[in-house]
């Protein structure tokens, strides 16, 4: 399972509409939680999703609706009694903030919670998962954006593993170790397979146009993009460190996106159809306007997945 959990998509505060921030990426065995706001804890709830499929906490920086829900998930974690780690990652600039934050009352810790500070770019973490990597992003705090990146493989082709008669565990042998023998032949991966890209999403949250939104961004499948402003309050946007629509569409396009998520909503605007018409004027590709409770599918290889759905 690979997909977007959006728990809320709003800035700043709370509408009647949209909780504040919080987005889970589901990914085969990973659950990893961006920017958690106020009410993520409950979010999950309504969501469907245990705090147990959490593995990983991504903050981009320490303004409150990007990580007041912390306490709550931390804690959430104990009472749980999630039994796996959970990795922490966050700008090394706010460790203090993040202890308050995790310590920020009496409770009985037993989860197992791992800070890693991100004091400069590049990778942060890797495993079965790929690289989860890290840049710095313009914003008038330190603030940070990410980008997860599957390894290249390869796609087994039936067609052709059958034209060698190769079957069974002899697939994965051949996986394994490259090369198989059959009789007096020698079969490569190469001769069975063909190249498989590896899947890649980012999330580029509070932040100005700059050069890094445009390396997280760079051909990934999903990009989860903050649109706070409309393009005719750019001036607001540059101001307190923000993108329009326009701005982040304009990202999104130069960067061979497949499907393009905005989110992080100012309140000042009562919905977001001027947001969709702003970003498709400068993105023709798929275009997702994140909704509280959504699951957004990351692309099939390939070809485009089914349409976000709401959870009651």
């Amino acid at each position: 399972m690979r997909e977007l959990v959006v728990l809320g998509s709003a800035s700043q505060v709370p509408t009647r509409l949209r909780n504040q921030n919080g987005y889970l990426l589901r990914w085969d065995n990973e659950g990893i939680l961006f920017d958690p706001g106020e009410g993520t804890q409950r979010q999950l709830l309504l969501a469907g999703v245990p705090a147990s499929s959490i593995t990983r906490l991504c903050l981009t920086h320490f303004h409150g609706d990007h990580c007041l829900g912390v306490p709550g998930i931390v804690q959430r974690l104990s009472l749980d009694r999630v039994n796996h780690p959970v990795w922490a990652h966050f700008p090394a600039s706010g460790q203090d903030y993040f202890a308050r934050l995790r310590h920020a009352c009496i409770f009985h810790e037993t989860a197992d919670l791992r800070e890693q500070p991100v004091a400069t770019g590049g990778r942060v973490a890797a495993g079965a998962f790929g690289d989860l990597e890290a840049r710095r992003l313009d914003h008038p705090i330190d603030a940070i954006g990410y980008r997860l990146v599957e390894p290249d493989g390869r796609r087994m082709v039936p067609e052709l593993l059958a034209r060698f008669d190769i079957a069974g565990p002899e697939v994965g042998e051949l996986q394994r170790s490259g090369t198989i023998r059959k009789g007096d032949r020698m079969i490569r991966l190469e001769d069975v397979s063909v190249p498989r890209r590896g899947q890649r999403f980012a999330f580029v949250m509070d932040t100005r146009l700059c050069d890094a939104a445009y390396a997280l961004a760079e051909g990934v499948d999903l990009l989860v993009i903050e649109a706070t402003f409309l393009d005719e309050d750019r001036e607001l946007a540059d101001r307190y460190g923000h993108l329009t629509a326009q701005q982040a569409a304009l990202v999104a396009a130069e960067c061979g996106v497949r499907r393009l998520v905005l989110t992080h909503f100012s309140q000042r605007y009562p919905n977001t159809g001027r947001h969709r018409d702003e970003a498709a004027a400068v993105f023709d590709g798929d275009i997702v306007m994140a909704e509280d409770l959504a699951r957004i599918p990351v692309p099939r290889r390939g070809v485009q997945s089914g349409s976000p759905r709401i959870v009651r």
